[in-house]
């Protein structure tokens, strides 16, 4: 093994012959078992393990439910002809609960396994990867897995296996061109002619391309005849997977000197031409450092441990370095490598590569780490936002520190997750994508962690809005009655909207002129004057300081900023947070002295004003709508459609195709609750459901009074 770690070191130097690459696909299409097999063909498992052992399924319950759950960094050696490359390969989940770790995974790596099964074909979950992997400019490539099945279970002649591998490979090649940014979705489209498109058997360990049949001269039939006569354990010694496969890697994904030339502007929104931004594009390992974390594992023995990639630079033990968004000074600990899926410590590493680091205390995935200050790359956005929530407390008083530190601890390994301490009244909210993330939260904290804990009953997370614009400016005032502030609120345009949902537009508060962000407000239809006048965007709502010529206003305004930040978290009606509303401070009158406008002044006159503004602007509540895919036997059609009725829900699509029947539909998230249960017992346990989006709707309007009222309730807060 050690001979590994140093070809592992020696090849570490060689940006040109190393690969970094995701496995992504949907739920059970078998990403685990081919990363196992990749790893047994370079030597570093058993190969009878391979496939059983599941290597890199860390915890218990990924063993247990058969599924992974957080994504695992490897390592390894892949020799073409005489020519050794080093292949860091990330294994990520494919439950849409756990979507947040395949984004995260994409920004680390350069190249994308796309895998489909060859029986269910393109699924949801595929194409959200693709989406994720498409977003980050990641390149993908296609394995079509599960080959065996179409000859053991459906006894497919070659001419029809191969019309089932082209109708994969269309639909594949039809969302990349749909889903890429222009001039992407042409030039990566999947061929078998080009050997972009492998197929095999991860489970039986063989794989394919055209380009290594004609080589090694083995042809459609040949396979088919290998299962027929039991022979297909030969399959596995004349195309191994790992060759196969890899050697596609290497002719097909960029090395990261070659892709940083077009990753890089997509992802790192600092001044192309500085020194760090001509660092960046060439990849240099003598420039400044730029390492972006992409996951943290806390390791029982080394604490807690930042995986990432080094984009510039070189990375070596014990430098004072800098966390960009935490804003704090760390030093460098532990730098590891990985030698399969084992961590091997060395002692420093040069740009191109995937590692772990020690040392990171406050390190959140998505955390730029400098020398010195620097722009950061952009933050990690996630598809779906946290939809459910619930409240988690420890049995034992006595425990309270250790939950606490628990869930800090959480929110790093899964930023998808939202927590709130709040250390008044003991009780902490969770909130997750959905009823099975949260689930297996709780038995990590329960399991792993040691910790007891109850917890309640599963809420939902509604959005508040407007819908007309408020009549008059509403007044605010400060409690020594000194200062007066007066603001409007109004829906935000659709254009405004769309921008940012499709992340055209960067959040956060505006001190310093931004072309960029002045020229896509512009595009939305916003005039000079007013782009150059906001000063604020909090989770999709906007702030526009409309005032003119008032001469404390600038000593004023990150106050402001900050109470608007807060009724945006927190709206009028039932303290949800707010969406698509556009604030405007219309004018304000200030006293002269500084000491009379300090926070405990500003602040409450600011929130009244705000409030004011938006009950007079007629306040709704949205709901979280998930939109489903169901499948099962063709017998439950009407128990599904049943389900789906009672549910409040709405039916969009439904196809037969031979036994099976696909069900689409809407269904809002308060409906959702032991729905899979349901679903089980009105299919017999046959049927499964998937998320394939999620987006929020008006709340119909005789449940408007109802859920603000049980909200404020709950919350503690007056009925009025």
């Amino acid at each position: 093994m050690a001979k590994m770690v140093d070809r592992v070191k020696e090849i570490n130097n060689l940006p040109k012959q190393i690969r970094n690459i995701a496995i992504c696909a949907h739920i059970d299409h078998g990403k685990t078992t081919l990363s196992d097999n990749l790893l047994a063909g370079a030597g570093m498992m058993s190969e009878d393990l391979a496939g059983k052992a599941c290597v890199l399924d860390f915890h218990d319950d990924e063993a247990e439910r058969g599924i992974t759950i957080d994504s695992a960094a490897v390592s390894m050696v892949h020799k073409i002809a005489d020519e050794d490359y080093l292949i860091n390969l990330i294994d990520t989940p494919g439950h849409v609960d756990f979507g947040g770790d395949v984004t995260r995974a994409m920004r680390a790596v350069d190249g994308a396994v796309v895998l489909a099964c060859a029986v269910e074909g393109m699924m949801p979950q595929t194409e959200t990867v693709l989406r994720q992997a498409l977003k980050e400019r990641v390149k993908p490539i296609l394995f079509i897995n599960k080959v065996d099945r179409l000859i053991k279970e459906l006894k497919l002649t070659p001419e029809a296996m191969q019309e089932r591998f082209v109708k994969i490979i269309a639909e594949v090649n039809a969302k990349i061109k749909g889903i890429a940014e222009e001039g992407y979705g042409e030039k990566w489209q999947v061929n078998v002619q080009d050997g972009s498109v492998c197929f095999g058997s991860a489970f039986h360990n063989w794989a394919m391309s055209l380009d290594y049949m004609q080589k090694e001269n083995i042809s459609f039939k040949d396979i088919i005849d290998a299962y027929e006569n039991d022979t297909w354990k030969e399959l596995g010694k004349k195309a191994p997977l790992h060759v196969v496969l890899l050697n596609a890697v290497i002719k097909h994904h960029p090395n990261p000197l070659a892709a940083a030339e077009y990753r890089i502007p997509k992802i790192w929104h600092g001044d192309i031409e500085s020194t760090m931004g001509q660092s960046l594009m060439k990849g240099d390992p003598n420039g400044p450092l730029a390492f972006v974390v992409t996951k943290v594992v806390v390791d029982p023995q080394a604490g807690e441990i930042a995986t990432g990639r080094l984009f510039s630079g070189t990375m070596s033990k014990g430098l004072e370095a800098w966390l960009n968004r935490a804003k704090k000074n760390v030093r460098t600990q532990q730098i590891y490598v990985y030698n399969g899926a084992k961590k091997e410590i060395v002692n420093d590493v040069p740009a191109g590569n995937i590692i772990g680091l020690g040392g990171l205390k406050d390190a959140y995935p998505g955390e730029t780490v400098t020398i010195g200050e620097q722009t950061p790359f952009e933050e990690i956005s996630h598809l779906f936002d946290p939809v459910i929530t619930k409240a988690i407390e420890a049995k034992k008083p006595s425990d309270l520190p250790k939950l606490i530190d628990v869930l800090v601890q959480i929110s790093k390994e899964d930023p998808s997750i939202k927590i709130e301490i709040n250390n008044e009244t003991g009780e902490h909210l969770i909130s997750g994508m959905g009823e099975l993330h949260l689930e297996i939260l709780e038995n990590r904290i329960v399991k792993e962690k040691g910790v007891e804990v109850t917890t309640s009953p599963p809420v939902v997370v509604y959005r508040e809005a407007i819908t007309k614009k408020s009549p008059a400016p509403e007044e605010g005032k400060s409690p020594n009655k000194h200062n007066r502030l007066y603001f409007t609120a109004e829906p935000m345009g659709e254009e405004l909207k769309q921008a940012l949902k499709d992340k055209k537009i960067s959040q956060g508060r505006i001190k310093k002129k931004d072309e960029v962000l002045w020229a896509a407000l512009r595009e939305t239809g916003m005039d000079t004057k007013e782009a150059r006048n906001v000063k604020n965007i909090h989770n999709g709502n906007v702030f526009i300081d409309d005032t003119r010529g008032i001469v404390q206003i600038g000593e004023i305004i990150e106050l402001v900023n900050d109470m608007f930040e807060d009724v945006m978290n927190n709206g009028p009606v039932a303290h949800e947070p707010c969406q698509g509303v556009v604030v405007r401070l219309k004018d304000a009158k200030l006293h002269e002295d500084a000491i009379h406008r300090g926070p405990a002044q500003m602040y409450p006159a600011v929130r009244e004003g705000i409030r004011g503004a938006m009950r007079t602007a007629v306040p709704v509540l949205f709901e979280p709508i998930q939109t489903l895919r169901f499948e099962s036997p063709v017998d439950y059609m009407g128990e599904i459609s049943k389900l789906i009725s009672n549910k409040r829900g709405q039916l969009l699509d439904m196809q037969q195709e031979g036994e099976t029947v696909t069900v689409i539909g809407k269904l809002p998230v308060g409906e959702m609750f032991g729905m899979s249960s349901e679903l089980r017992s009105a299919t017999g346990g046959r049927g499964s459901s998937s998320v394939i989006d999620q987006n929020f709707e008006l709340l119909p309007r005789e449940l408007q009074g109802k859920i603000a009222g049980q909200i404020r309730e709950r919350k503690g807060l007056k009925a009025e």
